[in-house]
Parts: C-alpha cells; structure tokens; sequence
C-alpha cells in the first residue's frame, strides 16, 4: 500500500478550502458541470495547476480497450471527482477508486456539492 505523501495530503486540504469557497457562493441544486468550472476558477486563483477531463487510457492484457475522462487532475497529483446528486451511492467510491487504480495516484476527492454542508459531501477516496 502507497503512503499519501505530505504534499498530496496538504494539496487535498487546498482543493476542499477552494471546494468550500464554491460552496458558499454557489449552494446545493446546480449540475456537475457548474461546479467544475467554478472550482477550476478557484484553483487558477490560487494557483494550482489541474487538468480538466483528462483522458486515460483502459487497457487489458497491455492492448488498449477505451478511454475514460478524470473531472479533474490537480497537480499532477491528486484526482477530483464531481457529483451533484441526493447521496453518494457505494459506484461512486467504485467509480472513483478504480480511477485511482488506473492512474496510480494515492487520493481522490469525491466531491458531492448537492449538500446543504458541503463538508458533509466530501469523500477521501485512498487507494
């Protein structure tokens, strides 16, 4: 098992303060993608580097068998998943566990911001 490193854990604590400004300005009930473009403007601001809908590459037995596209990377480090939904359900930690697997990163934030506390929808997902 990867040990999550100081750096990875103290960047998770800069995405859910950047997480939290979203929140209180946007509030629960808009779509996934609204609170994606929002974070990116919180992070640009403070200047943490993050791919939007990076693609991956699937493979079995080394030979390619799709894509998948990660909401967010930040940093080159950590994975950030978004939902907007009543709950999350046990597929999203699948869902979000399985990205770790296949990128190898040691954290992903699965964040749910249709939650009237959005600290109560936030997920650390470690592999």
């Amino acid at each position: 098992m990867k040990q999550i490193s100081e750096r990875v854990n103290n960047l998770s604590y800069e995405i859910i303060g950047a997480a939290m400004a979203v929140h209180r300005v946007l509030r629960a009930g808009l779509l996934e993608q609204i609170y994606e473009d929002a974070l990116c403007i919180e992070l640009e601001d403070r200047k943490i580097s993050f791919k939007r809908q990076k693609p991956v590459g699937i493979y079995h037995k080394d030979r390619a068998i799709g894509d998948m596209r990660l909401d967010l990377l930040v940093d080159d480090l950590g994975v950030v998943e978004f939902k907007s939904v009543e709950k999350i359900a046990p597929i999203h930690t699948a869902q979000t566990l399985t990205y770790l697997k296949i990128t190898e990163k040691t954290l992903a934030l699965l964040i749910n911001f249709n939650t009237p506390i959005l600290k109560q929808g936030i997920k650390r997902v470690a592999l």
